[in-house]
């Protein structure tokens, strides 16, 4: 009897140690962008009024997406961005980037995009690991982060590999608290804090550095994929990671960027008229509100199964219960 039941109750833990699948969100609208002639749409930002986008193909521009219609056009600001300061990538991987700059356009590669409270847009460089300040009436600038980020992130076995650098970044309203993410093999998560005018580790810069795989989503039917970041969003005291190949949210603690719960949008992005005949996923810029998310696909200029070429912003309505919800 007694051997009996310590089998059911094995047999009920590992029933409870499955972990279960994400919800899916639901798929409010979607807006193909007119107006980014080099595509390639790798950031969000609400700011302000309006919701801005960047591209990891031009280096002086910003895009404010005019969402009054169904086909949002995106207006451009132009900005100078300074001379990149020095960066603490090995010369392997800085050579790679510059001439895969030079083939491609957009030498400063930027991944990444977020906003203050004051109107303030961080751009996130993954070519120079490096984060540059664009304020709405100011000149830009390369904020000071320390030499120890890119150090502390590759003993993490972090920005290891060409093209699997830093993909993220998230600013707290009040421009003292600097989140990134890096992107796979090993795909992690770091944090800055300023004080005065210098961004330092306070603590340590790493909250979180993670390898392996895991499996694509159902509907691709293909072999697992490494575990990857590919956007970054603050909503409410928690970060918000974009998972491309999982296609997936997550919501992740500040204290060590441990998951709390998952979102799928699989249903969704993988439909028969939406899915690119590529073996990767396309999201990689995310905006996180009260209401939902936004979620920019840098589609690289392929056609999808009906044929649209242009970048593509998706709303979702925020889950019910809201994003700080529980199962």
């Amino acid at each position: 009897m007694q051997r009996l039941c310590a089998a059911l109750l094995l047999c009920a833990s590992s029933a409870l140690a499955v972990p279960q699948a994400p919800d899916e969100l639901v798929l409010l609208s979607e807006h193909p962008v007119d107006g980014m002639p080099g595509g390639n749409l790798s950031g969000l930002a609400w700011c302000g009024d309006a919701l801005w986008a960047v591209s990891d193909r031009e280096d002086d521009r910003l895009y404010r997406l005019d969402t009054r219609a169904a086909l949002w056009q995106a207006e451009v600001e132009r900005f100078a961005a300074p001379p990149p300061p020095r960066t603490p990538l090995p010369w392997g991987l800085r050579m790679r980037t510059w001439l895969a700059g030079l083939v491609r356009g957009g030498g400063l590669d930027f991944e990444g995009l977020s906003c203050d409270a004051l109107g303030n847009r961080y751009l996130l460089s993954e070519a120079h690991a490096a984060v540059l300040q664009v304020p709405p009436a100011a000149a830009a600038q390369w904020l000071a982060l320390p030499d120890g980020l890119v150090r502390q992130a590759r003993a993490s076995g972090m920005l290891l590999h060409f093209n699997s650098l830093l993909e993220g970044v998230a600013i707290d309203p009040a421009g003292e608290r600097l989140w990134l993410a890096s992107e796979r093999q090993r795909r992690g998560l770091l944090v800055l804090h300023r004080q005065r005018s210098v961004w330092r580790c306070t603590g340590g810069c790493v909250l979180l550095s993670e390898g392996g795989s895991e499996p694509a989503p159902p509907q691709l039917q293909g072999p697992a994929q490494p575990r990857d970041f590919s956007g970054l969003a603050l909503h409410k005291e928690k970060l918000f990671t974009l998972e491309r190949q999982a296609h997936r949210i997550c919501r992740r603690q500040l204290s060590n960027g441990a998951v709390e719960r998952c979102w799928s949008f699989a249903g969704e992005a993988l439909s028969d008229a939406r899915r690119y005949h590529k073996p990767y996923g396309m999201a990689e810029a995310l905006w996180i509100d009260e209401d939902g998310a936004w979620i920019g696909l840098d589609n690289g200029r392929h056609a999808r199964a009906d044929g649209e070429r242009r970048p593509i912003v998706w709303r979702f309505a925020a889950p019910k219960g809201g994003w700080g919800g529980t199962p």
